[in-house]
């Protein structure tokens, strides 16, 4: 098994004082810090996943979405937060560019040269992904099920994620459907990578 480690928009809207705040999202940094400390030592990719969204886009409740203004490309809120130690070689992959764009998974991101995730993993022969970051219910969710879906392994990092629950339980809904759907369970203390 050649695994990667997806670290799914830990930025700073979405963590406590953002304008689309997971509660205790701010939590699982450290967590996330040590699962990048176990994949480098271990020689496996690392990759990150970040909305960057125009300023005007129908994701937007302002322009018939869902959601508020956030992680807007360039601004502050759209930074990864301040704790989270990604490595120097990490690929960072970018998501909800266009206007017209939701782009919830990891696997909708491409990276500055337009290359897809997928993509990415498959040049980096990785056969299985193991998920974390904000939010469980929305962009893990769907970042896990689209891996399942291309036929890639997937871990949830149960230990290093959070829900924003728009509707109490979704976040439980959530990991039952990516368990349902061939995701397995992980955390600090079972992960289990190459030698």
């Amino acid at each position: 098994m050649v695994a990667a480690l997806v670290v799914v928009d830990v930025q700073n809207d979405f963590c406590p004082g953002g304008s689309l705040a997971v509660p205790y999202g701010e939590q699982i940094v450290a967590v996330l810090n040590t699962y990048i400390i176990r994949f480098r030592a271990a020689g496996l990719p690392v990759f990150a996943s970040r909305d960057w969204h125009p300023a005007r886009t129908t994701h937007f409740r302002d322009f018939g979405g869902q959601w508020p203004v956030h992680c807007v490309a360039g601004q502050p809120g759209a930074e990864f937060h301040a704790g989270l130690r990604l490595p120097p070689e990490v690929a960072i992959v970018s998501k909800g560019m266009g206007e017209a764009e939701d782009a919830y998974s990891a696997f909708e991101a491409r990276d500055e040269n337009g290359t897809p995730l997928a993509e990415l993993l498959r040049r980096a022969e990785v056969d299985c992904v193991f998920v974390g970051g904000l939010a469980t219910d929305y962009c893990v969710k769907m970042t896990v099920l689209d891996a399942l879906g291309l036929g890639l392994g997937a871990e949830l990092l149960i230990d290093a994620v959070r829900g924003v629950n728009v509707e109490p339980g979704d976040a439980e809904k959530a990991i039952a459907k990516m368990v349902d759907q061939g995701s397995g369970i992980v955390t600090t203390k079972r992960l289990r990578l190459r030698d």
